[in-house]
């Protein structure tokens, strides 16, 4: 076997400046124009700057080991040079191998910046640099190396390859991700701005001749306003004794509500006609606007104040289709000529006249149409309950059931149009540009079908229309938004074709028509990939997350419409009824046609495979990054053993800042703030065959673990690093010392399992952890529950590893059916069970002697917070306890950093008597903390000067607790009040 060790190493195997490279990852999510992620919603993308840092540092070798090739020392230190000092830069010594390393790493990690990005120099600077990595490591001089990404979903790595300088090949299941790719990939790289001019001169034309078929269903206010957006509502009828009124089901009144202006709607029941029809209340205010018609699912009437049952709600709603097409217009939004501002009224008699000749047009339509597809979609929705697919609980059988009749007149003329412009440009002697036109165009429609469905949204906030994705899943809207596309505002046609020809414009400047490098895209499943052996230098995916989102099952909602305009032009990539599922690797529980339920073993079969085939593929000095960011152990333990079985070694592993904090899916939700970043190199002979026989000895991997833990952990926390991202980016260096081997084993034979060495890991990673925590003191020393309070409150201190501060993942995946999430709300300090277990096995605790500390419930585990211990630490008939179980509903957001915080009552003094000292430290600290969160300043004197204030473990305790408790909380005032106590005490 070709040792990895003795590879020239690559810069990501060394080093990575990823504070710098995650700064730039988290300020480039929110931006929008000309950013990749605007140009068609796909799921879960990573951001551009974390894989440009990490392309540019997998391919270029580190010039200070003694094995680089000289010749990319010496290249890597005129293009430094040649970079750095035209703008003063003189601190460096590009002749020296650690000055030049630390210029490449700088360069990097500027590069990653979203401005740099597509100046000249900058690229320039890193295609010369891939160029010399490629030919010095024994590329064939004029070629490039080869990017592989099997999992290319919404193409940000392999964009990033071809930006760097190497040629790409991207491939995926899903005709969606394909057709993004081959935009992103193969169109705009080719075209650049002429493709941009192309989709913006049929873009509008397909806007002045939809314009003149659908102008008169969108007419236009007689003092000029224009109707931007209008609002409906679902409705049912009021089961109520003797109602019957109809009931429009209505989340919120509200219509604007920002801090200088407030719009609502009013109620006003008409008993007699069995409605309600509505007031427009200006400058309201919260006490004067009512409550919706809709709680979790249940609807009140505003007429009797009946309230209709969820059951009873889905029966009606699924009996007419979802009610998408009887649905009530409540309010009309319009801007006016020369007046900023959006504008609100009730709708009138020429708004429902526009909406019935809008149904009967589409009738007409229907009727006279002649064609192997139907015009709205007929194709099914999956018919069995679906944790991101509700649609079929209400009714909702067939894709076309989601839009109003209005909307379905809309699209399919847009959508028409987008299949004439081919027929109108076929004199184009460039045929390809004018795929690659119509490619877009269909973007554009994309765009605009998210807007223009009754799963969009009307957001209050902004005062602008939302789309159907504001998370992760189709959800039921009950009140929903139909944009005008003709409005000339937010999420209008031309809204959506400035979109797509602003990401083309930005992306072109990077690609001139001179540009060599090719990006190539197919659609195939990852097993067996077309690609011959050893044909590629780099192996870079972002995989399926295990129990993740079934992306096949979202991108349904765009395949139905695209297949209806690009059949022609892409006839294999959209010939069947809806997107392939059968392959996608996730774990669904539920049942996929042809495989049933994809469980465990599936995902680790397909995963393994994948894998394997990406070794194969690659050359034997190449490298591989594969990205991961799961809250599940079960999670990383699949994707870690498919790594194995499928024969790499893992050489390393970095953490980058890839989620938003606020995004809707990870509000209050288990999930890393890190992606896990872990490179890989083959273990193979040298005729590409897996080594089977390099056995390693559970002894020494034993001995040389901690000692790979404690160069690494102190690294990482420099860095800003710790908690949960910590934790898994030392997978990377653990992991090299087991993967090494075809496998490990013990004394006796017994070969050492993955899920067993995982377990050592956690350990190792554990025991390093508290030596940082307690900052060299001998955290060893104190009781395993002070140990395993410290330990879990640092592995929280990034949100990740399944847990969070206040884990609220009940009402954050509640959708507004009414469904919730997995399991019950816990509040306090939540970690999944496993992770929990782990840790406590590896600071040598267990839970199941902790009652008094942690609570655990079906799949999660919480550390109690301090309050909730009162009835353990100073009995259950203490004043302490009483007054605990008034405040349990005020207990939902103790500990959580929430800002909206119900105001705190305190216990009276001569109510809480002098505690007995609890029988460990944390108790004896946790007993301080709630005399002082009670105001008994005269207890609290006498505890510490009678009892603790000698207990020097007890005030080490107390230091990292206040550094480790989130900032905000109770917990933090309170062992900060204790602390200051003390001190005042002269102790």
């Amino acid at each position: 076997m070709m040792n990895p060790l003795t590879y020239p190493k690559r810069l990501i195997e060394v080093d990575l400046p990823i504070k710098k490279i995650s700064a730039h990852a988290r300020r480039e999510k929110p931006i929008r124009h000309g950013h990749i992620s605007t140009l068609h919603i796909w799921w879960a993308r990573r951001p551009l700057a974390a894989c440009r840092a990490v392309i540019c540092a997998a391919l270029w070798p580190d010039p200070a080991q003694e094995d680089c090739p000289l010749r990319f020392r010496e290249d890597a230190a005129v293009i430094m040079a040649r970079f750095w000092n035209p703008i003063g830069r003189t601190d460096l010594d590009f002749s020296e191998p650690l000055a030049l390393r630390k210029a490449l790493l700088d360069f990097i990690a500027d590069f990653a910046n979203w401005d740099n990005s597509t100046k000249k120099e900058y690229l320039e600077t890193a295609r010369a640099l891939t160029q010399s990595a490629h030919e010095a490591l024994g590329g064939a001089p004029g070629t490039r190396p080869l990017v592989v990404d099997p999992f290319a979903g919404g193409g940000s790595i392999p964009l990033e390859a071809l930006r760097v300088g190497a040629d790409a090949f991207a491939s995926d299941l899903n005709p969606v991700a394909v057709l993004l790719n081959k935009v992103v990939l193969e169109y705009i790289p080719k075209y650049g701005q002429t493709l941009a001019d192309e989709v913006r001169k049929w873009g509008e034309w397909i806007k002045v001749e939809a314009e003149k078929e659908l102008g008169e269903f969108y007419p236009k206010d007689p003092d000029g306003a224009v109707p931007i957006a209008y609002l409906w509502a679902r409705t049912i009828t009021c089961e109520g004794p003797g109602c019957g009124a109809e009931v429009p089901l209505m989340r919120s009144l509200w219509l604007a509500r920002k801090s200088r202006r407030s719009i609502a709607l009013k109620f006003i029941p008409d008993h007699e006609k069995k409605r309600v029809d509505f007031e427009i209340i200006e400058e309201a205010k919260p006490q004067d606007v009512s409550e919706g018609t809709v709680r979790r699912g249940s609807a009140t009437c505003p007429v009797c104040g009946y309230t209709t049952p969820v059951a009873s709600v889905r029966k009606q709603l699924k009996a007419r289709r979802g009610g998408a097409a009887d649905a009530r217009l409540f309010c009309v939004v319009t801007t006016r000529p020369g007046q900023q501002g959006r504008f609100y009224r009730l709708p009138v008699e020429r708004d429902v006249e526009a909406v019935k000749k809008a149904e009967v047009m589409l009738e007409a339509a229907k009727n006279i149409h002649k064609g192997p597809l139907s015009q709205i979609p007929d194709e099914l929705v999956n018919p069995l309950p679906h944790s991101i697919n509700r649609l079929s609980i209400y009714g909702m059988s067939e894709w076309g059931e989601i839009f109003t009749p209005r909307q379905g007149l809309a699209l399919i003329t847009l959508a028409r149009l987008v299949q004439k412009h081919r027929e109108l440009s076929a004199t184009n002697p460039e045929k390809r540009l004018s795929t690659a036109t119509q490619a877009c165009l269909a973007l554009v429609f994309d765009k605009e079908v998210d807007k223009l469905s009754t799963l969009a949204r009307w957001d209050t906030s902004r005062e602008n229309p939302q789309g159907a994705f504001g998370r992760q899943a189709l959800t039921m809207v009950w009140d929903f938004n139909e944009v005008n596309p003709f409005s000339g505002s937010g999420g209008d046609w031309d809204t959506a074709l400035n979109w797509v020809v602003q990401v083309i414009e930005r992306e072109a400047t990077s690609f001139d028509i001179n540009c060599n490098n090719s990006g190539h895209t197919n659609c195939n499943s990852v097993t067996p990939c077309q690609l011959i052996d050893d044909s590629a230098q780099a192996f870079v995916t972002d995989p399926p997350y295990y129990d993740a989102i079934a992306y096949a099952t979202l991108s349904d909602f765009f395949y139905v419409w695209l297949k209806r305009m690009l059949r022609d032009v892409f006839s294999s990539l959209f010939a069947t009824n809806l997107t392939p599922k059968s392959d996608e690797i996730i774990v669904e529980p539920t049942p996929v046609e042809g495989i049933g339920i994809k469980d465990e073993v599936f995902y680790l079969q397909r995963m393994t495979l994948a894998l394997a085939e990406g070794r194969r593929i690659l050359d034997p000095m190449g490298i591989g990054v594969v990205v991961f960011a799961n809250k599940s152990t079960s999670g990383w333990e699949a994707v870690l053993t498919a790594i194995l079985n499928a024969g790499w070694v893992v050489t390393g592993s970095w953490p980058i800042d890839t989620e938003m904090a606020t995004k809707i899916a990870g509000i209050g939700q288990a999930r890393l703030m890190s992606s896990i970043h872990l490179v890989c190199r083959p273990r193979e002979n040298p005729d590409g065959t897996v080594t089977e026989d390099d056995v390693g000895d559970w002894r020494d991997v034993l001995a040389e673990l901690p000692q790979r833990i404690h160069a690494w952990l102190p690294g990482l926390a420099a860095q800003g690093v710790v908690g949960a991202d910590a934790i898994f980016s030392c997978l990377g260096p653990a992991l090299e010392i087991y993967s090494r081997y075809s496998r490990v084993e013990k004394a006796s034979g017994e070969v050492v399992t993955l899920k067993e060495y995982l377990e050592e890991v956690w350990a190792a990673v554990s025991r390093e952890a508290l030596g940082m925590i307690f900052e060299g003191a001998d955290g060893s020393g104190l009781e395993e529950d002070a140990r395993l309070t410290a330990m879990w409150l640092w592995t929280l201190s990034t949100g990740g590893n399944g847990g969070s501060f206040d884990d609220n993942e009940a009402d954050a995946s509640e959708g507004e059916d009414g469904v919730s999430g997995k399991g019950g709300k816990m509040s306090g300090f939540v970690l999944e069970y496993d992770a929990a277990r782990k840790i406590a096995q590896g600071l040598g605790a267990h839970l199941e002697t902790l009652s008094t500390l942690v609570e655990v419930k079906g799949d999660k585990a919480r550390l109690l917070p301090v309050l909730e211990r009162s009835a353990y630490l100073f009995g259950q008939g203490s004043p302490a306890v009483k007054k605990e179980r008034k405040r349990k509903k005020e207990l939902q957001t103790t500990l959580s950093g929430s800002l909206a915080r119900a105001e705190r009552e305190t216990v009276p003094a001569s109510e809480l008597a002098l505690p007995a000292p609890g029988s460990t430290v944390l108790d004896r600290l946790h007993q301080a903390m709630l005399l002082f969160s009670t105001g008994r300043s005269d207890a609290l004197k006498r505890f510490i000067e009678e009892d603790i204030g000698q207990d020097q473990g007890l005030w080490s305790l107390a230091q990292s607790l206040s550094a480790l408790y989130p900032a905000g909380s109770d917990e933090r005032r309170w062992v900060e009040g204790v602390l200051a106590r003390k001190k005042g005490l002269g102790l």
